[in-house]
């Protein structure tokens, strides 16, 4: 697509100090979709990401278009206010926004991840006073029991934040707030015999922002497998952060005790945290054995490894958000193995895209291995909601926020 650089709205502002995850990625497109639109982009995070290949490119190819900027966080106490994490996220984005917009017209300014300081706007007001800016949840759950999410119970904490949340829409500046979660915007406006999300909601709009993947095509699985060094027989996919949260110890229990049926191999493929890393080199060794790739994956490495493995892993625990990594097995056809809770569960709940675990037991995890590696899954049906979750649409989403 042809950029015509458009200097005279000024610059839109990207605020992400933490590169972890998917937040990273979610920066590079916000920055893709407003310069198609023709404004100049600067990322602002932290120096610590310098080395992380998103800030390397950036810097390699200096483009006028693209920048980042490094700004150094606030050294702050623990008293006070300061001993709110929402109160401490908010006084440094305040600051990496005053730093970055000095000698800058700043358009409009985009947070990936809002859920930072999020609950604590009705208290401080928006940290970018009066300039426009869009702010994207992931982590907003406190409406999941009234819209048929499974999750953990707190009706006083969950009716507390959902005041925050009404109050917080209504801080200066902002334009729309965009969630990866179509249950909140299905309670905001009101699900039938639920009236609470309707009532005392002003301010700005609420809108579904579909997570993406890039639009592209699988490798041919054969060839994907060669270069990955992969051997024969099915393979069975864990991507991303890997911490314990990921269910690993638990499945890697699962696979040990496997009797019987095909034995798939273990692909472990992102950085682990040193919990996840004692306890692989530990654990005994399977059979067949697994293939560790504990480091940053690059794109060129997750294309093929969605491209060669047959079946994905997300019987998460304790993770009640979305994840990128079901869109990415959706976009590629593979099978998923999903944990029952959250919105993992919430998407997968039909069990079209795979079966659902209740629990993370030996039994129940080779009863999923069982049906998934024995091809006992029907034909996914057509105008399933994960089809939006495409780049053009999340970056036509992204511009439409601007109002």
């Amino acid at each position: 697509m042809t950029t015509m650089v458009n200097d005279s709205p000024g610059t839109v502002l990207i605020i992400e100090p933490n590169f972890t995850g998917h937040r990273w990625r979610y920066a590079q497109w916000a920055a893709a979709a407003y310069i198609e639109a023709g404004y100049r982009c600067v990322i602002v995070t932290d120096p610590e990401n310098a080395g992380h290949a998103l800030a390397r490119g950036i810097e390699e190819d200096n483009r006028p278009e693209l920048q980042i900027q490094f700004v150094a966080p606030l050294v702050q106490g623990r008293r006070g206010l300061a001993k709110i994490s929402y109160v401490r996220f908010f006084r440094d984005f305040r600051h990496l926004f005053d730093v970055a917009s000095r000698e800058r017209k700043v358009a409009l300014v985009v947070v990936p991840y809002v859920d930072y300081f999020w609950y604590a706007l009705p208290l401080t007001g928006s940290p970018f006073g009066g300039t426009p800016w869009v702010g994207i949840t992931m982590r907003a759950n406190f409406h999941h029991a009234k819209v048929g999410v499974k999750a953990p119970r707190e009706p006083l904490v969950n009716a507390v934040k959902a005041q925050l949340f009404r109050r917080a829409l209504r801080t200066r500046g902002l334009k729309t707030l965009l969630t990866i979660d179509p249950t909140l915007t299905e309670w905001c406006a009101g699900t039938p015999g639920n009236r609470e999300g309707r009532q005392g909601l002003h301010g700005a709009a609420v809108q579904y922002l579909a997570d993406p993947f890039p639009d592209t095509r699988a490798n041919e699985p054969q060839l994907a497998r060669a270069r990955l060094g992969l051997g024969a027989g099915k393979h069975l996919l864990v991507y991303g952060a890997i911490s314990e949260r990921k269910g690993i110890q638990e499945l890697v229990t699962g696979l040990a005790q496997r009797r019987g049926g095909d034995k798939p191999t273990l692909v472990i493929a992102g950085e682990q945290d040193d919990e996840t890393r004692a306890f692989l080199g530990s654990s005994e060794a399977l059979s067949p054995a697994a293939v560790v790739m504990d480091r940053f994956i690059s794109a060129e490495d997750e294309l093929d490894l969605f491209s060669a493995c047959d079946v994905i892993w997300l019987g998460y625990k304790g993770h009640y958000g979305m994840s990128g990594v079901l869109v990415q097995a959706y976009r590629f056809g593979k099978p998923v193995i999903a944990t029952a809770d959250g919105l993992i569960g919430w998407f997968c709940r039909t069990g079209e895209l795979g079966p659902v675990v209740e629990d993370l037991s030996v039994a129940s995890i080779n009863d999923a291995l069982d049906k998934v590696l024995g091809g006992r899954l029907g034909p996914l049906a057509e105008g399933h909601l994960l089809e939006r979750n495409t780049l053009s649409q999340f970056k036509q989403t992204l511009r439409q926020a601007m109002g």
